[in-house]
């Protein structure tokens, strides 16, 4: 009994709001999946996290899926889950110096966006959402010693390959977000000089992080690739006035909020 006023009442939710937003996409929930720019806290699995759990400047950080519920005209209704430090596929946490990794560690890129459908899945089928976009915010993938999950010091920096199998995998999140009815919105990368990855390395104990000539051939691979293989997709250059807080790799309140603005304008001018 419980369960059919439930669905009731999700039933007469979802009608009461489809009429108020008059079919405009830009009113509906934004889904958001991704890492730190997403979300700043790192993820607890059975009272385990990657870093103790730390989020990133200690709480005193505005991440992208923060801003954007307090971008207007946007509604404000904003299904995160980004999880700080993750990649596009699961892997175990390692820290600095530890011959073996986990028990904490991150969910896939793709789990995190099925985990946002269920929040918007519309009953009884539970097959259409109350979403048209997902934002899709960069990757540690190939950034720095701790984004394979083996131990540190038996990682190397990615190949051409692996960093091809990256953007595959954020092509294929983009590709089943459009075969649900939602578009994809990619970030891109910030550039190099924008950031300062060895002040990165040394303030958190990696092994090494990525250099320039392989940060510059990931950011216009994924840049590219997205474009061709998604059509369906917006990738935009939300990071294009990148500041970082002072830890070489992670965007200022100001920077948050201007990406926001610039994923808002995109999605309005769609409606």
């Amino acid at each position: 009994m419980k369960l059919k006023q439930w669905v009731g009442l999700a039933l007469c939710a979802a009608a009461c709001h489809a009429a108020w937003a008059k079919d405009k996409a830009s009113q509906l929930p934004l889904l958001v999946v991704g890492a730190s720019y997403a979300e700043g806290k790192t993820p607890f699995n059975n009272g385990v996290a990657p870093l103790g759990g730390v989020s990133v400047g200690l709480g005193s950080y505005l991440s992208l899926g923060q801003a954007l519920t307090r971008t207007n005209p946007l509604p404000g209704y904003v299904i995160n889950e980004g999880q700080g430090g993750a990649g596009t596929f699961a892997r175990p946490y390692c820290a600095p110096g530890a011959p073996t990794c986990g028990p904490a560690g991150w969910e896939s890129y793709q789990t995190q966006f099925h985990k946002a459908l269920a929040r918007v899945a519309q009953p009884p089928s539970f097959n259409t959402y109350n979403a048209k976009y997902v934002v899709i915010t960069m990757s540690n993938d190939c950034l720095h010693a701790d984004a394979f999950g083996i131990p540190q010091n038996q990682s190397q920096p990615c190949t051409a390959a692996q960093m091809n199998q990256t953007v595959d995998r954020l092509v294929a999140l983009g590709q089943d977000a459009v075969s649900r009815g939602i578009t994809p919105i990619y970030d891109v990368m910030p550039r190099y000089e924008k950031l300062d990855l060895p002040l990165f390395r040394s303030l958190f104990g990696l092994a090494w992080v990525i250099g320039e000539a392989d940060y510059n051939q990931l950011r216009q691979l994924s840049r590219t690739r997205l474009s061709a293989e998604v059509p369906k997709a917006v990738v935009v250059d939300m990071w294009k006035d990148f500041v970082h807080i002072g830890d070489g790799i992670h965007p200022t309140p100001e920077t948050a909020k201007h990406a926001a603005r610039i994923v808002a304008d995109e999605i309005l001018k769609r409606d």
